[in-house]
């Protein structure tokens, strides 16, 4: 018996809110401008949200309606000072990111990993909280008791690598302090159901531990954009890349190259039985297109990599592939990037 613990915070965590206020922008930029090069950043706390970085764009973005709009969907007051400290992108990473070139638009090592555990082909526990923040996020809306920040944290029991058991479900959620008993029941009855749909016993459930959670979002703690890149990825079950995500706009391979990492991964499950999981490294150099390397592993054995994959990996096909000019960033940072 071993004991492991894997995290996730919910959807209005401040570190949340700046991801999803990152991405909110960059598909704002994106949508007049596929090819709109972005590196968002967006710090928030005590009354200001902050947003720096870089973007060179064909759109015009009315960066305070973006803002506004992604606080009330997440549950925060709107009445901040919006401070934008935008630039444009650099013309020296601009020199081999056109579109001749297509390189990627900075160094970067970007992992994948599927596992056969669940129907997502990711981890079990990692699952389970991300169907968790999902349901309180729907709870929040409807009952205003419960307010946006959160997380949660869950304590496995494992044998043989799998998870047989909860020990301990640790869940902190942000509320009225109205009829607590109530709300902490229903918090409780909202992540039994969801385990009692994969059999799995809980052992002890901890909410609120020190007794009171009123104050939260920016009020109570600050946030940044890209903070919670374990949460993110692979909640610790596998290795994690050495860039953020949100506000990175496809030519980026720590977004683009971590989803095509992922994409490898788990298409090799599916096409090949006998791996019960698999984990992807490619990495890249500023300006270059193709990968400098790419390494697969599964648990039976590193694997050949052909010359075509390194072909199928350049940074143009895979955002080609994966149709990366036509997806909503922004919902890819409400609950991890990695939920199917």
């Amino acid at each position: 018996m071993k004991l492991y613990s894997n995290e996730i915070v919910f959807r209005g965590h401040p570190d949340k809110v700046c991801d999803q206020i990152s991405d909110a922008l960059l598909d704002a930029y994106m949508k007049g401008d596929a090819n709109s090069r972005c590196g968002i950043e967006v710090m928030g706390g005590k009354g200001k949200i902050f947003i720096t970085g870089e973007v060179t764009s064909k759109s015009k973005v009315n960066i305070t309606s973006v803002v506004k709009r992604v606080l009330k969907d997440v549950g925060y007051e709107d009445n901040y000072e919006i401070i934008n400290n935008l630039g444009t992108q650099s013309p020296d990473i601009a020199r081999g990111t056109n579109k001749e070139v297509g390189g990627a638009g900075d160094n970067g090592m970007c992992f994948g990993y599927a596992c056969r555990d669940t129907l997502e082909f990711l981890p079990l526990a990692m699952v389970i909280l991300q169907k968790f923040s999902q349901e309180y996020d729907l709870l929040r809306q409807k009952d205003k008791r419960f307010k946006a920040d959160g997380k949660a944290q869950l304590t496995g029991i494992y044998e043989n690598k799998k998870l047989v058991k909860i020990k301990t479900i640790t869940i902190c959620y942000q509320n009225t302090e109205e009829e607590r008993e109530e709300t902490d029941k229903i918090i409780s009855n909202l992540f039994k159901k969801i385990c009692d749909s994969y059999n799995l016993e809980i052992e002890n459930i901890l909410i609120n531990p020190t007794g009171k959670f009123l104050i939260g979002g920016f009020e109570g703690d600050s946030g940044l954009t890209g903070r919670k890149i374990v949460v993110d990825s692979y909640h610790s079950f596998a290795k994690v890349g050495g860039g953020a995500f949100s506000g990175k706009d496809p030519s980026k391979v720590d977004r683009s190259g971590a989803y095509m990492a992922r994409y490898i991964a788990k298409n090799i499950l599916i096409n090949n039985p006998k791996y019960a999981w698999c984990e992807v490294q490619l990495s890249y150099a500023i300006g270059i297109s193709s990968p400098l390397a790419i390494y697969i592993k599964t648990d039976l054995g590193d694997l050949e990599v052909s010359n075509y994959l390194y072909d199928e990996c350049t940074v143009n096909n895979i955002i080609n592939k994966l149709d990366l000019h036509n997806i909503c960033y922004e919902d890819t940072a409400k609950f991890g990037q990695f939920i199917s």
